[in-house]
């Protein structure tokens, strides 16, 4: 066993915190073979060194004056640097009230007084290595999460680029429809969290257009009644890739493909839903898509004015936005123009935008 502490165990570190010189020593005699040793003689002691250097383990006398054992192991707890820290009392103690008031605090074990070097050997061993292979699988799994994210934002952007692949007149109108409905979500009343992933799930909402022919796309004329239906079937098709994933971010993604395009009186498609019965989500992302492609020059029109842009939303309530959507969405026009503004100058300066933060707070 100590051939293996020594092989194993000497990049660790310990922290022993005891008012008696003598327990130290004991202590330190024990340990310091297999491991980098820290003292402290008091609580307030301890506390400072872990401030500038963070321990593997701390062994922590119970009964010390001014601070004692119960105390430093309650502020350890509370702070998040320091939580993960395993706490193992070394104490006289025996009484089982005295042991459930240190397990409650945070505290992973009880080495008593008068210590056994083989006990104190094993406990500390056993210790450090759950909690440097818990430290471990938490890297692991935030790389992982990292990777996952990557992966979906990569597939966010992918999907979005197709749906305008030969809209070549578009810039950053899905980034910035995508700010608006955050902006608009937000103000009424969804959660931060919830904001985010409607954020993240806009960009998308055209992905259908991916099926529809360059001839009806590009078509510089206006289309017949079978070209418009053919047209109006990217809402379902966008659905219908979109849908594959089971994930929230995706469910909510083919959610907004299919109803898009939906009004409120009912006349839109492909569902002819009425009302309340349009997903909100979609509803949000109908105004500030419509706002945004208002607002924008392209080939067969001039941009129109913010002023000009904000009275159509206004006298589509009803008709083709939800009133009450609309209300809010003119109620914050100011925070609005400061995101149109913020997204214009990244096309200026010809700036990718990057999903991790394509949302910014004006």
């Amino acid at each position: 066993m100590n051939s293996e502490l020594q092989s194993q165990s000497k990049r660790f570190s310990v922290l022993i915190v005891d008012d008696e010189p003598a327990n130290i020593d004991l202590l330190r005699g024990i340990l310091s073979p297999y491991y980098d040793i820290k003292v402290a003689p008091s609580g307030i002691v301890a506390l400072k060194i872990v401030e500038k250097f963070t321990p593997d383990l701390i062994l922590l006398d119970v009964m010390m004056p001014e601070m004692d054992g119960f105390e430093v192991c309650r502020k350890l707890k509370s702070n998040k640097h320091y939580a993960n820290i395993p706490v193992i009392f070394v104490t006289a103690l025996v009484q089982g009230a005295d042991e459930e008031k240190g397990f409650a605090l945070g505290a992973i074990d009880y080495i008593t007084k008068p210590v056994s070097p083989s006990i104190t050997l094993a406990r500390v061993k056993t210790h450090i290595s759950l909690a440097h292979q818990m430290r471990t699988t938490e890297v692991l799994v935030e790389q992982r999460t990292a990777d996952l994210l990557a992966s979906q934002q990569s597939a966010i952007t992918m999907l979005a680029a197709a749906g305008h692949y030969n809209d070549n007149d578009t810039g950053h109108h899905i980034w910035r429809m995508a700010a608006y409905s955050k902006c608009l979500a937000l103000a009424s009343g969804w959660s931060y969290e919830d904001a985010n992933l409607l954020t993240q799930a806009a960009p998308m909402h055209d992905t259908g257009k991916i099926g529809i022919p360059d001839s009806i796309l590009k078509a510089p004329r206006k289309l017949t009644d079978e070209e418009m239906d053919i047209m109006q079937s990217h809402a379902s098709i966008g659905y219908n890739i979109l849908c594959q994933s089971k994930t929230p971010l995706f469910e909510l993604a083919a959610e907004i493909a299919l109803n898009h395009h939906e009004k409120w009186d009912g006349t839109g498609y492909p569902n002819g839903l009425r009302g309340e019965a349009i997903p909100e989500s979609a509803r949000i992302v109908a105004i500030a898509d419509v706002f945004d492609a208002l607002t924008m020059k392209r080939p067969y029109k001039n941009a129109w004015s913010d002023n000009d842009a904000f009275q159509y939303i206004a006298e589509g309530a009803h008709q083709h936005f939800d009133p009450r959507l609309v209300e809010i969405f003119l109620g914050i026009k100011e925070q609005l123009l400061e995101t149109k503004r913020y997204w214009n100058d990244l096309e200026k300066q010809g700036i990718v935008p990057s999903l991790t933060a394509f949302t910014p707070t004006p």
